[in-house]
């Protein structure tokens, strides 16, 4: 029997089980708005549990499946190409973890990888994930997979091929940039977070990340089937240290199957209204509090006030430029008081609106050749729409379709609310189309 040894236990987690169960019990009492979501695929920090062990243990406790491949970085071993190991088990403080030896030889006759156990001996990537998992799951077994030098298309093939299978999941083990200056960390991985959360793979660094590699990859698989990454915890080593000089930076998502607005309808609908309420009520100085991560993510969106079954104010954000969360309390507040059409709202008012949230996807342009082209392409009851001529923008939600259903009188409505006439076109005449969940 083969038996890889922990051999980072006791230095960047405790090498005790009881110890390790009394830091994650902690971990998840101190957990807000979580919930029971289960993902395919996870991005997990891998530095010391007191660096990164929070940020691990929420995207961990999201990853389903039985066979979880472990995609790390080869940090103490030079590795070109992919490399595996023919462990039969690893060793934790928490018991043995077996290795799936089935997949393993499926992987070394499919990609022709290299056993390379030495690779494995000190590597600490996969090693601090495995506590977790333990904790987690009561049956499953590990496929560790180190990353070297490597193409990253032969690593979105193996998540593509292995993730058709509903108990194959995977997590990317990566931490984001190492040794700047807390202000360079905190801008390079926001930038990092949001080609992540935009499933813009581009331009990628090896140095926004020490597996970039598989987080191309993650980022491409993503892209190419339509889902989501869902921002779980974002931080960096000085919230441990208090050195801003020579920080690590660390971030948590998981795989959703759907796109981000809709994951933040299923479950944040109920805090988003009283979020609204709020603002409206402190007049927009209203901070709130336990703010879910995804809601720190980049977004836009419109608020609209009713009050009995009359607008009352709408305000919004066409283009996504600042969190989610700072850009609905902006607008709630504006929607209320800064709506041009109508009076600021009296106090008295507050508790008598009806208040929606639209949350609005990427504006993409259309092209047409005519009116008639432009009418064409454009989907009653699901297509919100922007347009811009001569200086002049205006646009419309998906939901105004319930009051405008002909697609003519709804082009024809947008361009006077434009300042344009109704049967105004012209060769430079642009329109844009969006989605929206609506709250």
């Amino acid at each position: 029997m083969n038996i890889k040894k922990a051999t980072v236990a006791g230095m960047f987690y405790p090498d005790n089980k009881d110890e390790i169960i009394n830091l994650i019990e902690q971990y998840d009492k101190s957990i807000e708005n979580d919930t029971n979501y289960l993902s395919k695929l996870v991005i997990s920090p891998h530095a010391g549990y007191k660096y990164s062990g929070f940020g691990a243990y929420l995207s961990l406790k999201h990853l389903g499946g039985k066979n979880i491949f472990i995609l790390a970085p080869a940090h103490k071993k030079y590795v070109e190409g992919v490399a595996i190991c023919d462990y039969d088990y690893f060793e934790t403080p928490m018991g043995r973890i077996p290795v799936n030896k089935n997949i393993i030889n499926d992987l070394a006759t499919k990609y022709n990888l290299n056993t390379n156990n030495t690779a494995f001996e000190h590597e600490h990537a996969i090693e601090v994930q495995l506590p977790f998992l333990s904790y987690l799951k009561k049956e499953f077994n590990i496929v560790p997979i180190l990353v070297g030098n490597c193409n990253p298309n032969l690593i979105t093939e193996i998540i593509e091929e292995y993730c058709k299978y509903v108990d194959n999941t995977f997590i990317i083990s990566s931490d984001l940039t190492h040794f700047l200056t807390d202000e360079k960390a905190k801008k390079i991985d926001a930038i990092t977070a949001q080609m992540i959360e935009n499933n813009n793979n581009e331009g990628l660094q090896r140095m926004q990340a020490c597996n970039a590699v598989s987080l191309y990859s993650a980022i491409e698989f993503s892209k190419n089937n339509n889902y989501s990454f869902i921002r779980l915890d974002m931080r960096n080593s000085s919230l441990t240290t208090k050195d801003t000089k020579n920080v690590v930076g660390y971030g948590s998502w998981m795989l959703y199957e759907g796109t981000t607005n809709s994951f933040i309808k299923k479950y944040y609908s109920q805090y988003l209204k009283k979020v609204c309420y709020n603002s409206i009520k402190n007049k927009g100085n209203y901070l709130p509090e336990n703010i879910p991560p995804v809601l720190n993510q980049i977004g836009a969106s419109f608020v609209t006030i009713e009050k009995q079954g009359v607008l009352r104010g709408c305000i919004g954000t066409i283009s996504a430029h600042r969190e989610l969360i700072e850009d609905i309390v902006n607008n709630a507040y504006n929607s209320a008081y800064k709506d041009p059409r109508f009076q600021p709202v009296k106090e008295h008012e507050i508790n008598e609106l009806d208040i929606s949230i639209s949350l609005l996807t990427r504006p993409f342009e259309i092209t047409f050749t005519d009116e008639e082209d432009l009418l064409n392409k454009i989907v009653p009851y699901k297509d919100g729409l922007i347009i811009s001529d001569l200086g002049k923008r205006a646009v419309y939600l998906p939901s105004v379709w319930e009051q405008l259903p002909d697609k003519k009188i709804f082009l024809c409505s947008l361009k006077q609310k434009a300042g344009l006439k109704p049967d105004h076109f012209s060769k430079s005449f642009r329109a844009y189309k969006f989605y929206s969940e609506y709250i």
